[in-house]
């Protein structure tokens, strides 16, 4: 992908900052054609040879709990890619420098097992004392808040309604049954394969002590939505189970503990696609119809927190 952004004093001093990063990484060479990786939703991320440089959203806290972040995944570098050092702020935004690892290939048979494993690991790491929270899902009630008028934006606020109070942001969020260290955003396009061959996991803006079964919500949802193929959330679900991961119980039915955070993601999801699809004017594709055809079930089976 080459460099195509609405951000060009930003985007240089990203570059900038990668090509002077052969002093922390030394083998990225710093004659390096830069790569734009990622440059949507307020977050720019460009490739300079073997490192990464990220623009963080501006609306995100980078304060001391995300320093927190930072050392806690310094902590687990068999599981997480964290940033080298401390961030830096460019022009108002706070950047982060990681080693560069090799994203899923969709178009490869996706690394269902390799996911699952490596959450299951990271949710039996024992939690540190200090340890950031992860907080609540607050995206949901924010995209939901975002809809504009129309069918099927009334058809996911509707959903949105069955969901628990706390997830609303009307209430007090229930203590969790026990705390792990979770992910907090997990899907496959949050892990990389690094350098030494092995996957891991990559963005820690909410990395943190918090209830595991939110990093088996998206998935979990978009197989509820008939838009994961069964056959792939049986091979994610049996190779989290076989590693002992703590989110589902060992032998009985995991939607005892995943229906809540399944349906708040599958409204989550359902409310980005349609402010895309209506941003862009486009109708709703087959996979984001099914994800508003999934609200529609939710809503029809009421309150089940």
């Amino acid at each position: 992908m080459q460099i195509e952004t609405v951000q060009p004093g930003l985007l240089a001093r990203l570059v900038e900052i990668g090509r002077d990063s052969a002093r922390i990484a030394p083998s990225s060479p710093a004659s390096a054609e830069p790569e734009t990786l990622y440059d949507r939703h307020g977050v720019l991320v460009v490739r300079v040879g073997d490192v990464v440089v990220k623009a963080h959203q501006a609306d995100r806290d980078h304060g001391p709990r995300f320093l927190e972040r930072i050392r806690l995944a310094g902590a687990l570098p068999d599981v997480v890619i964290g940033p080298l050092g401390q961030p830096l702020t460019v022009e108002g935004r706070t950047v982060t420098v990681s080693v560069f690892g090799e994203p899923v290939d969709p178009h490869q048979d996706l690394p269902w097992e390799e996911g699952a494993r490596l959450l299951a690991e990271l949710h039996s790491t024992t939690v540190p004392a200090d340890a950031p929270s992860w907080g609540r899902p607050t995206r949901v009630a924010r995209l939901v808040s975002r809809l504009a008028d129309g069918p099927a934006e009334d058809e996911v606020r509707r959903a949105f309604t069955t969901l628990p109070s706390w997830i609303r942001g009307e209430g007090e969020e229930p203590p969790a049954p026990a705390a792990n260290l979770i992910h907090g955003d997990w899907h496959l396009g949050q892990m990389v394969r690094s350098q030494s061959g092995q996957w891991r996991l990559i963005d820690i803006e909410d990395l943190g002590r918090g209830d595991p079964a939110w990093d088996l919500a998206r998935p979990a949802a978009i197989y509820s939505a008939g838009v994961l193929h069964p056959d792939e959330w049986g091979r994610f679900l049996g190779a989290y189970q076989a590693a002992g991961g703590p989110a589902v119980p060992d032998g009985g039915d995991p939607w005892t503990t995943l229906d809540i955070p399944a349906r708040s993601l599958a409204i989550q999801i359902a409310a980005t696609c349609v402010i895309s699809a209506r941003r862009d004017d486009r109708p709703l594709d087959e996979p984001e119809q099914a994800m508003v055809d999934a609200c529609a079930r939710i809503s029809a089976a009421g309150d089940a927190a």
